[in-house]
């Protein structure tokens, strides 16, 4: 089954398919720099690192300290890791099987 968010649609489909056509590193940093603010980016960095701690069960105010994010920040992206989509878990699964692989 495909996952269908309400907000999908022919803008949202091209952006997917934008960056599933990134081939490394540089691509990605290179999209990202056109299509984000420095402080999109960095945000949405913060954020990727606040669920790596969190999974690692790290707590709130360690995570806060090290990563500068917010309390309600940490929250947010729990309440994601506990109830959203699983974007969150899917990439961190991945990224810790690569890492596996490597070793």
């Amino acid at each position: 089954m495909t996952y269908s968010p309400s907000w999908k649609d022919k803008n949202t489909d091209f952006l997917v398919s934008a960056l599933l056509s990134l081939e490394n590193d540089d691509e990605v940093y290179r999209l990202l720099e056109d299509l984000c603010t420095i402080s999109e980016i960095k945000a949405m960095a913060q954020r990727m690192a606040v669920a790596r701690l969190l999974e690692n069960n790290t707590t709130y105010n360690s995570i806060a300290a090290s990563t500068g994010a917010s309390t309600a920040t940490v929250s947010r992206v729990k309440r994601c890791l506990n109830y959203g989509a699983d974007g969150y878990k899917t990439v961190l699964r991945k990224m810790n099987e690569e890492n596996s692989n490597e070793k």
